[in-house]
């Protein structure tokens, strides 16, 4: 039994992640702001633009994987919305790629990839 996908870059099925924090913001003009009388001006220019942070521990294979997509400006994204529970199609970049070494084998090691998605 597959477990629901939670993120497809590129074609490529990540596993379940360790961590997966979904954050919609809106993006206000710099026109907005407070008014004369005190109250608040938003002027949006974007609504629900998305920003994914995850966390994967993984096989050197996996390390490999992702690092090439971190080198990519611009990524086909599938992320699962959790407002609707179903994949949603986005333009992405990745941001804050970190990786960690968390166990030496033979195997040539256990690892912990973090990085953020950003949607344009």
């Amino acid at each position: 039994m597959k477990y629901q996908s939670y993120l497809i870059i590129e074609g490529v099925d990540l596993p379940l992640p360790n961590s997966y924090d979904l954050e919609f913001r809106d993006i206000e003009a710099d026109t907005g702001g407070e008014t004369e009388a005190g109250t608040i001006q938003r002027d949006i220019v974007r609504n629900k633009v998305a920003s994914i942070s995850v966390g994967f521990s993984c096989s050197p294979k996996l390390v490999k994987i992702l690092s090439g997509l971190a080198n990519k400006s611009n990524l086909k994204v599938k992320f699962l919305d959790t407002e609707t529970l179903e994949l949603k199609d986005t333009q992405m970049y990745i941001d804050k790629f970190q990786v960690k070494l968390i166990k030496d084998t033979s195997y040539k090691g256990l690892w912990e990839v973090s990085f953020s998605l950003e949607e344009y």
